[in-house]
């Protein structure tokens, strides 16, 4: 039974409706069971992989829904948008495929892949800012200078109601679906699968996550309504978002269950897990869902759980993904530094080796240092960076350096 009331900006028609709109257009994502994820988590978990949209992110589903809505007039007049990544590609994808001019105003830091891309996808980019909301007042100016529409990323019915065609096809690709893991930025991604599901079946849990370092969705539930929270880094770049939407808040507080957020190294290492264990690469927010699940976040899934997680993006800097690897080769274990102190003398270091090799550690850089850190006279401090097996093999390491009465510490 719909759970629709009139005073909510879409229902499950708008979402179905969308669809229609973007059938053919936008590549249906498969939502494969992962056995191995499964069994670390204690659920039946299916990845939903939107990151094998054309632009690479669901984003595309909302931007064509508004697109395609378009009167002839303001077709004709074009479209503006203020984006930094995902948005912008799907804006400038669907809007030169359909003839129609597409602006975008992106960030002056935004990469340079990402802007080659929006190129390249057909749309002007104007560079504009230190951040989006500089970008996003340019391109309301320039809107309102040229008469054109403008495309919000996430507070806009029609872009929420795009979004919530994910939510049509869990319910046929995942029959049993019992739960659904979804990240959150602005809310217009779960504020229109939440409408689908929860209009349709309305016992499935629907949960939220959020970086812990751009909580707005979370603030705007505590308060009661949508509020600006202070600025932050984050990896989670596609769902850094300092104010919930006013038009996807109540869809939110209507139908989420619950909300819960993970940090920087728990998103890194979902990164990593999916890279390297389902052969699938995610960006930073598209990593945020299956990240609350292996860290068993939320309270409101029940253990063996048909759960849906989205994988909502796949476009990464690949030196920042360097960096993601990186960190979550730290953050599980197998890749380590330790600062060792040991003699000033011809063989010390080769004894040290010696000792790394036999416990099957993998040297990667070595520093030597007699200046600092207190180093006695006669004395050297190494700086080692090891790549391991784990934790395990890490505290064998460790138990013997203090057997072998090398003074050592980790380097974080």
């Amino acid at each position: 039974m719909a759970l629709t009331e009139t005073n909510y900006p879409i229902d499950l028609g708008d979402v179905q409706a969308a669809r229609e709109r973007l059938r053919g257009a936008i590549y249906y994502s498969p939502c494969p069971h992962s056995q191995m994820l499964s069994g670390l988590t204690g659920q039946q978990v299916y990845l939903k992989l939107e990151n094998l949209q054309m632009t690479g992110s669901f984003k595309e589903r909302g931007a064509l829904n508004r697109i395609a809505m378009l009167t002839a007039e303001q077709a004709a007049m074009g479209v503006v948008a203020a984006s930094a990544g995902n948005h912008a590609q799907g804006v400038a994808y669907h809007a030169t495929a359909r003839g129609i001019k597409a602006l975008i105003v992106m960030p002056l830091a935004t990469p340079l892949v990402k802007v080659t891309a929006t190129r390249g996808f057909g749309a002007e980019v104007v560079l504009h800012g230190a951040n989006y909301d500089e970008a996003y007042a340019e391109a309301m100016r320039r809107c309102d200078a040229a008469g054109m529409t403008f495309i919000h990323p996430f507070d806009d019915a029609a872009v929420m109601a795009g979004q919530g065609t994910i939510g049509l096809e869990l319910l046929e690709q995942i029959p049993e679906l019992e739960a659904v893991v979804v990240p959150i930025g602005g809310g217009g991604l779960i504020g229109g699968i939440a409408c689908a599901i929860k209009e349709s079946k309305p016992w499935v849990k629907v949960v939220g996550v959020q970086t812990s370092r751009l909580p707005s969705m979370v603030a705007a539930v505590a308060a009661h309504g949508p509020v600006t929270i202070d600025p932050a880094t984050t990896i989670a770049d596609g769902i850094a978002v300092r104010r919930a939407g006013s038009v996807t808040y109540p869809m939110v507080e209507r139908y989420v269950d619950e909300i819960v957020t993970v940090d920087e190294d728990e998103i890194a290492s979902a990164i990593l897990m999916l890279l390297e264990r389902e052969k699938t690469l995610a960006e930073g927010a598209g990593a945020t869902a299956l990240a609350a699940l292996l860290q068993q976040k939320t309270t409101v899934i029940p253990q063996g759980a048909h759960t849906a997680v989205l994988v909502c993006g796949g476009n990464i800097d690949v030196t920042l993904l360097s960096r993601i690897i990186e960190r979550g080769l730290v953050q599980d274990g197998r890749m380590i530094r330790l600062r060792i102190h040991l003699l000033d003398k011809p063989g010390a270091l080769a004894d040290l080796t010696q000792l790394i090799a036999r416990h099957r550690a993998n040297i990667v850089d070595t520093l030597h240092n007699r200046a600092y850190y207190g180093v006695n006279l006669g004395d050297t401090v190494i700086d080692i960076t090891m790549e391991t097996r784990g934790r395990e093999q890490v505290e064998e390491l460790l138990v013997a350096l203090s057997a072998e009465g090398y003074k050592h510490s980790r380097v974080v």
